[in-house]
């Protein structure tokens, strides 16, 4: 399984936090099995978690042990396009709700916490860096504004940390070097801040195969991303194509990448939306969880062989 510098330990229910420090082995698995993949991987679905709520559009994930952490926004208005931009934006600020969804491994909601503040209702990608699981919640439209929180999972007490004045659609925490890592609407730009929300570096993303949706940091140096493109098909219509990137947290370099196509129940892609990926247990290879569909959903759990 993946280990991270501090986790919590199963005792969170009673409300205690247990330490664990991790291994050079256990810090370089993950990333060790991700150099693995190629694009003809299988990736074989071992379970589907029905989730008992209306999971709404979900956006990042994480996994504590044995709760899963879902960002979701809940659309009440949906964002208009306009003819011409005004006021430096393309469409109206429509109206939502952002939630970060605690759930059990039955599928079972323990905890809605809501997220948020005016037009700022549309939670990112989150990351959980042994202390505490952040999640940016921007407008819903490119170039807007993000407030940056941060929660604690044992109290589900929540902080504002700090505002970005830009849309940032997904977060990655290095706790131990207290540094951010950032992406903006669609990935174009990546971003780097201290935990004080210091500004430590902007760079635009020179990849465009595919837009990150939710990045986990998965050791000292590296994260994985995972996202879609969306593509013209003969129909008319949109074929996502999917993928997993592995990262360098500071240059940004990519390590690693590899297309994925595996379709949901609602006919989407797998890394459409949320997305957590760990060793297995016990033998070699990749458990992906993943949440690809929206509102009526199930948590998919898929595994290389």
């Amino acid at each position: 399984m993946r280990v991270i510098t501090t986790i919590l330990s199963a005792a969170l229910l009673i409300g205690t936090v247990s330490t664990v420090v991790a291994t050079d082995s256990d810090t370089e698995g993950l990333t060790n099995e991700f150099k693995q993949l190629e694009r003809s991987t299988e990736w074989n679905q071992v379970e589907e978690l029905d989730l008992n709520f209306n999971v709404h559009h979900p956006q990042g994930m994480t996994k504590i042990e044995d709760k899963y952490y879902i960002s979701s926004v809940e659309i009440i208005e949906k964002p208009k396009k306009y003819n011409q931009p005004k006021d430096g934006y393309d469409r109206t600020a429509g109206k939502g709700v952002g939630h970060l969804f605690v759930v059990d491994e039955q599928g079972q909601l323990l905890k809605d916490i809501e997220l948020g503040e005016g037009d700022m209702y549309h939670p990112g990608g989150i990351d959980f860096d042994g202390e505490h699981i952040w999640v940016p919640v921007a407008e819903y439209r490119p170039h807007s504004q993000s407030i940056m929180y941060k929660v604690d999972p044992e109290s589900n007490e929540v902080n504002e940390v700090f505002e970005v004045d830009d849309h940032i659609g997904g977060v990655v925490s290095d706790e131990e070097k207290s540094r951010l890592y950032g992406v903006s609407w669609g990935s174009r730009t990546y971003y780097e801040w201290n935990h004080k929300g210091k500004v430590k570096s902007v760079e635009k993303n020179p990849s465009h195969f595919i837009d990150y949706q939710d990045c986990e940091g998965i050791d000292e140096n590296n994260m994985i991303c995972s996202g879609l493109a969306g593509l013209p098909s003969e129909d008319g219509g949109t074929y996502e194509l999917g993928g997993l990137a592995l990262l360098d947290k500071k240059s940004h370099e990519i390590q690693h990448e590899v297309p994925l196509a595996e379709f949901s129940p609602q006919h989407h892609v797998i890394t459409r939306n949320p997305v957590y990926l760990e060793t297995k247990e016990e033998e070699d290879g990749i458990r992906l969880y993943a949440v690809p569909d929206d509102d009526d959903a199930s948590l998919l759990i898929y595994e290389t062989k």
